[in-house]
C-alpha cells in the first residue's frame, strides 16, 4: 500500500458514509448542474481514473471493471500498475475495495455500495445520474451542526464530509427566509467562500467533471461504439428498405 493510502482510504470512508443512506435528490430542491460529457475524452477520462483511484477505491468497489480494461482509455498496463493501482491486485482483477465488505458492515452497518454503474443509477427528473453526481460533489458547505462538520445542498444531512476540501477551500451556505402560506422556511440562497483550496473553481469543477466522465464511462465502456454502431444499423435498414421495396416490386410484377 502506497504512503497515501490512508488519505485514500478515509476519503474512500466519507463517501461510503454517504452513500450507504438514502441518495435522492428532492425533486423540488436545488436544480442540478448540468455534467459535462467528455466520454471520448481520453484525457478527461485518465484523470478521472486518477481521481477514482485516490478517492473512491478506499472503500468502494467497481466489481463489474477489471484494472486492464483502463486500457480502452489509453493507459498503459505500466501506467495503471503505477497509477492506478494501490494494493497488491493484478491488472487483470476487478477493482475492488481496500476494506472487506465484511468490515464495511461493521463500520456502517451494511456495506459500502459498488460504485460500477453509480452515474446510471441516479437518473432523476432533475436530470442524468452523472448531472446528479456532479452537481452534488461540488455542493458542500460547512455546518457545524453536522457531526461531519459539512452538509451538502443537494443532499441535505449528508454523512458525507466534503472529501475535497483542499482542492476546493470551505464555504458557507446563505439562507434567506421566506414565508408560505403563513409558514416561514428557509431557501438555499448560494455560497460565499470562507477558505480558498488549492484549486481555483474552474480547476475544481473540470476536476470533479473528470472523475463524474469517468464514472459515466465506467458504467457502460462500450456505450460510444454502441451509439456509432447504432447509427450504422440505421442507414443500413434505411438502404435495405429501398432494395426490398424493389425485390418485392420485381417479384410480383407479373402477377395479377
Amino acid at each position: 500500500m502506497k504512503t497515501n493510502m490512508i488519505k485514500k482510504i478515509t476519503a474512500g470512508l466519507a463517501i461510503a458514509m454517504s452513500l450507504v443512506g438514502s441518495v435522492y435528490a428532492s425533486e423540488g430542491g436545488v436544480a442540478w448542474d448540468k455534467a459535462p460529457n467528455k466520454i471520448t475524452d481520453m484525457a478527461a477520462l485518465q484523470n478521472g481514473a486518477k481521481t477514482f483511484s485516490a478517492y473512491c477505491l478506499g472503500c468502494h468497489g467497481a466489481e463489474y471493471m477489471r484494472y486492464n480494461r483502463l486500457e480502452d482509455i489509453g493507459f498503459t498496463l505500466d501506467q495503471i500498475k503505477s497509477e492506478i493501482v494501490n494494493t497488491d491486485a493484478k491488472v487483470g482483477d476487478t477493482m475492488r475495495s481496500v476494506i472487506s465488505p465484511k468490515e464495511g458492515k461493521t463500520w456502517f452497518g451494511v456495506a459500502p455500495p459498488d460504485l460500477s454503474v453509480i452515474a446510471r443509477s441516479r437518473a432523476g427528473a432533475n436530470g442524468s445520474g452523472a448531472d446528479y453526481l456532479y452537481t452534488y460533489l461540488r455542493s458542500f458547505y460547512r455546518d457545524p451542526t453536522s457531526p461531519t462538520g459539512y452538509n451538502n445542498s443537494v443532499f441535505l444531512n449528508t454523512g458525507m464530509p466534503n472529501v475535497f476540501w483542499e482542492q476546493q477551500g470551505d464555504h458557507k451556505a446563505v439562507f434567506e427566509e421566506v414565508i408560505v402560506d403563513g409558514n416561514k422556511s428557509h431557501h438555499f440562497k448560494g455560497f460565499e467562500q470562507m477558505t480558498p483550496g488549492s484549486m481555483n473553481p474552474e480547476q475544481f469543477d473540470q476536476m470533479v467533471g473528470d472523475l463524474v466522465n469517468y464514472l459515466q464511462w465506467m458504467g457502460e465502456p462500450v456505450q460510444s461504439q454502441r451509439k456509432t454502431m447504432g447509427i450504422y444499423v440505421l442507414i443500413f435498414l434505411a438502404g435495405f428498405i429501398v432494395v426490398a421495396w424493389r425485390l418485392n416490386k420485381s417479384y410480383w410484377k407479373d402477377i395479377k
